[in-house]
């Protein structure tokens, strides 16, 4: 087994051990993992500088540390944002007549995680659990708008922005300022960059920790007016703004 695979599975061992056991010293933590104490010394300092693990200097006790707190909270607003979000999406839903999906990011994609449909006979054909390409949908840019310009680049690096449509962003430098539009704004908008007809607008929604979903609607270029593109946008940004706030962190994006 390569030393660093080894390190992480020690690494994983100790956070279960600390899970499961509650407190425990450095030896009993050797000992029950059958670890050897120069490797588990630095591991533990690394796992300690980075916030897994917590060690009390009184009495040399070690626990979890702040950061798997945090990652916890981040599994269960995941898990929770399609149940919590569900009517907050019907109004839009209802409102507009439209379909609204539910997104978060992994990397450079946005992955469905909810979805109501229109009754319209002409719709938006998606499931839950796919993946697009970030930077050419309207809930991926909501949500890449969220990182800092040098976090978006670094996950651009070995990526080809592969054009879908005619209007697809390609460019990196386009995408960052089209990022910094949607900063401004609080909204992103998608002129059919992934799907050839399809409008879409979306806004992110913020968790105690952060951003931890978006909300889109998608809009067949049939029914787009200018009074539909407002009236979507405004629908958007108040019902994630409505729906962050019950999560505990009120949206401070402007529209």
């Amino acid at each position: 087994m390569a030393e660093s695979v080894k390190s992480a599975e020690r690494a994983l061992r100790i956070i279960e051990l600390l899970t499961n056991d509650g407190a425990l010293d450095f030896p009993d933590i050797c000992t029950l993992l059958n670890l050897p104490k120069s490797s588990a010394h630095s591991l533990l300092a690394t796992m300690r500088d980075m916030g897994f693990v917590h060690l009390d200097e009184t009495s040399r006790l070690y626990t979890l540390g702040p950061r798997l707190w945090e990652a916890g909270q981040a599994y269960i607003e995941q898990q929770d944002i399609a149940r919590l979000a569900e009517p907050f999406m019907r109004r839009v839903r209802d409102e507009l007549g439209e379909t609204v999906q539910l997104a978060i990011l992994d990397g450079m994609e946005n992955v469905y995680v909810g979805k109501l449909e229109t009754d319209h006979a002409l719709q938006l054909v998606s499931r839950l659990g796919s993946r697009l390409p970030a930077y050419a949908t309207g809930l991926g840019k909501a949500l890449l708008a969220e990182l800092a310009d040098d976090e978006v680049l670094r996950r651009l690096d070995g990526v080809e922005l592969r054009q879908f449509t005619a209007t697809t962003i390609t460019d990196r430098s386009k995408l960052i300022a089209e990022l910094a539009r949607i900063r401004r704004r609080g909204y992103s908008t998608d002129t059919g960059e992934y799907t050839a007809g399809v409008y879409c607008v979306a806004a992110p929604i913020y968790g105690p920790t952060g951003v931890v979903a978006a909300m889109s609607v998608s809009i067949p270029d049939v029914r787009v007016t200018t009074l539909v593109r407002r009236h979507a946008a405004q629908m958007v940004t108040a019902e994630t703004r409505a729906l962050s706030a019950q999560l505990g962190r009120p949206s401070v994006m402007s529209t």
